[in-house]
């Protein structure tokens, strides 16, 4: 086990800068790798070399910023999506439906008001129920660094981000001279988990070619009663990058990626037996121009996703179902974006401004049923286009040093949102169809959005304490507007012409330090929601409202050295929320979480304990949620230890194990869809987590 405060691929080193407001972060991320700072200054080639560690805990790196290595073995078993490795993350948490692509939250805020990026580009998901979430479509190992940013307090990577921005990356090669790279990991476990990933990559001076492929699978989990649960996935991606760097200061690189992947599910009707992934993109970067223009960076990107879901090819249809023959339905969504940036540097100012764009367009098509004909498959019928989304915005973020130990950041950005209704019916409370009175018509909102955050440094101590204020205005998503059988507000013909955008304030403290035996750190957020976007299930069809919104909560995290080999952290998380319009709780709020764990290190060899305990939840509002899950009934609180250790047989060549669930004990998330009668679950059951689970990892880098 091990506390990371900052990792990253070792060979994509960052640009250090002897600036004092900045250097004592950089410093902490070099000291974090494992790198030598003088080493940093100096040095051309970076060493390889793997930790004998099991990361348990990533704390926050810097003001309101985590940052983490994907590919370092984590616990509890190496993450299947990107929801499953943020939800060890503090202040996050996930939807959960089975064994893989739950929806993460951060700080109890879902959908688009957490904007997720991979490489810069957005991976939106097709399903009107977000069976395929944008984190279903992201395997964390295949990427070299992952960044978070919490609450409203950046601007410039995209429109509508409330509860923060993660962003999953890859470097580009840096080869002094010919010369190739390899890094490659398998995995094996309970329940027939298999994982196998190869990275490599080889160039010289002037470019580089990287190709990627991982395969994920595993069978139906059981949980600490020995009771099978529904829970069965294969994925795989393919990746490649093919970059030119004329000189030290210039990248222009050609990516493109595939991808497919089935899962079924113990909480849906369906199961995803498609999750076919397509993506190009275009990046580039000119640094070091000269003057005070410093960095021009560009990017283009296209993303497809082509998603089926069937209640026959993973399960038998339940007869006694509204879906007792076989059907399916199959959507897609086409997503293409730019965006445009430049860095301006000044002696005591540094500034990013820019511009970003995006459509999104968006289809079904669904398969039939009948006594005489039989089954037909989706794929004998035209597609149907529903939606059409644009975006555009434009934005410039400051950093602006007041003082040696003084730092005001502030940013603001506008964003023209649109959405074109092409439904020309909808499905009435009864079932049937019905005309579309918003059949042909478009929306479009001018949306600010703006932040300004104020940074010490205190002089007697490796310490920092920050304070600021966000404002962000978000145009309702796809999911908000054109869910299939969602209502709007009273007095509205549907949620596409009832919806209002959401207005987010929020207020974000906190402090960090940094000393030789003990790092800690704390963030607290207090905010006001207006319009904030609710679904309400309790009626004959689902509805979406706007009400007032107030939240509040915050994260801390210690690491502290006892002795030379001993080291124990933890970690804390508690989000609030209430409805102010109704005097109820805000729904799908996680519980108060805390993570501790105890890890002993000598040479080439580590062993640790993950206690993770959860608290009951008892502030709900029953039936009332978002578009994937909703309020069931108070939830029990639970504790779950695990073990693991790691071992380097060498400098490129480790190996990591661990049990999870020691205890076998059964239990279950408070954020969780509701099981489904088809696999003999009640409608109000919660999905129980994994039994005891045994894993073992090899990772290798060359």
């Amino acid at each position: 086990m091990s506390v990371s405060f900052v990792t990253g691929a070792a060979r994509a080193r960052p640009r250090f800068t002897l600036a004092r407001r900045t250097l004592r972060w950089r410093l902490a991320f070099a000291l974090a790798c494992g790198w030598s700072p003088i080493g940093l200054l100096h040095a051309e080639e970076p060493v390889h070399e793997l930790p004998p560690l099991v990361i348990t805990a990533v704390q926050q790196s810097s003001p309101l910023t985590v940052l983490a290595n994907p590919r370092d073995a984590r616990q509890p078993v190496p993450a299947s999506d990107a929801a499953d490795y943020l939800k060890t993350i503090p202040g996050f948490s996930a939807i959960r439906s089975g064994g893989s692509n739950g929806d993460p939250l951060l700080r109890g805020m879902f959908g688009s008001r957490l904007l997720l990026l991979t490489d810069g580009g957005q991976m939106l998901g097709a399903c009107p129920g977000r069976m395929d979430a944008p984190s279903s479509y992201i395997s964390p190992e295949t990427f070299d660094l992952l960044s978070v940013s919490k609450g409203p307090q950046t601007v410039i990577w995209g429109p509508g981000a409330s509860a923060g921005v993660v962003r999953f990356e890859r470097e580009p090669e840096r080869f002094g001279e010919l010369g190739a790279r390899l890094h490659a990991s398998v995995l094996a476990g309970s329940n027939g988990r298999f994982d196998r990933v190869i990275d490599g990559a080889l160039g010289g001076e002037q470019g580089y070619l990287r190709v990627i492929g991982n395969r994920s699978h595993s069978g139906d989990y059981a949980n600490g009663d020995g009771d099978s649960i529904p829970s069965r996935w294969d994925k795989w991606n393919g990746d490649m990058a093919l970059g030119w760097t004329p000189d030290a200061d210039t990248l222009i690189e050609l990516s493109a990626g595939r991808g497919d992947g089935e899962a079924r599910y113990a909480g849906r009707g369906m199961d995803g037996s498609q999750f076919e992934r397509e993506s190009l993109g275009l990046r580039v970067e000119r640094e070091s121009l000269g003057g005070v223009l410093d960095k021009v960076e560009a990017k283009l990107y296209y993303n497809y996703a082509d998603h089926i879901m069937d209640n026959f090819r993973l399960r038998t249809p339940d007869p006694s179902s509204m879906m007792s023959m076989p059907v399916a339905s199959q959507v897609d969504r086409r997503t293409l974006g730019a965006r445009l940036a430049a860095t301006w540097k000044w002696h005591e100012v540094e500034l990013i401004g820019g511009l970003d764009a995006q459509r999104s367009e968006h289809r079904a098509r669904r398969s039939s049923y009948s006594m005489m004909g039989g089954y037909t498959d989706a794929d004998r019928y035209p597609w149907n286009k529903d939606a059409l989304m644009h975006n555009y915005g434009v934005f410039a973020e400051a950093t602006w040093s007041l003082a040696e130990r003084d730092r005001l950041i502030s940013g603001a950005r506008l964003d023209r949102a649109s959405a074109k209704d092409y439904r020309q019916s909808l499905r009435s409370t009864m079932g049937m169809p019905a005309p579309n009175p918003t059949a042909g018509e478009t929306r479009a909102e001018t949306l600010p959005s703006g932040f300004m955050r104020y940074e010490h440094d205190l002089a007697a101590a490796s310490a920092t304490w920050y304070a600021g204020i966000g404002h962000v205005q978000r145009f309702p998503d796809y999911w908000e507007l054109f869910s299939a059988g969602l209502n709007g507000p009273a007095g509205s013909s549907n949620a596409f012409a009832g919806i209002e955008p959401e207005k987010t304030t929020q207020l974000d403290i906190g402090i960090q330090y940094r000393g030789e035996a003990l790092q800690a750190w704390a963030s607290a957020y207090a905010g006001q929601v207006r319009d904030y976007i609710l679904f309400d299930y309790r009626g004959m069809s689902t509805q979406a409202d706007n009400i007032d919104a107030r939240i509040m909560g915050g994260e801390l995290g210690v690491a502290y050295a006892l002795t030379a080999n001993w080291k124990a952290d933890a970690t804390l998380a508690y989000a609030w929320g209430k409805n102010s319009s109704d005097d109820e709780a805000l729904p799908q709020m996680p519980p108060l979480e805390a993570r501790l764990g105890l890890t002993y290190q000598r040479d080439d060899w580590s062993v640790g304990a993950l206690w993770r305990v959860v608290d009951e939840q008892g502030r709900i509002a029953e039936g009332r949620g978002n578009v994937v899950g909703q309020d069931l009934s108070e939830s029990d609180g639970f504790g779950v230890l695990s073990l693991n250790g790691a071992y380097r047989l060498s400098k490129q060549v480790r190996l990591s194990a661990g049990v999870d669930n020691l205890l076998d004990k059964t239990y279950a998330e408070h954020l969780n869809l509701a099981g489904d009668a088809g696999f003999g679950f009640p409608a109000d059951t919660r999905i129980d987590e994994p039994g005891r689970t045994f894993w073992a990892k090899l990772d290798l880098d060359f």
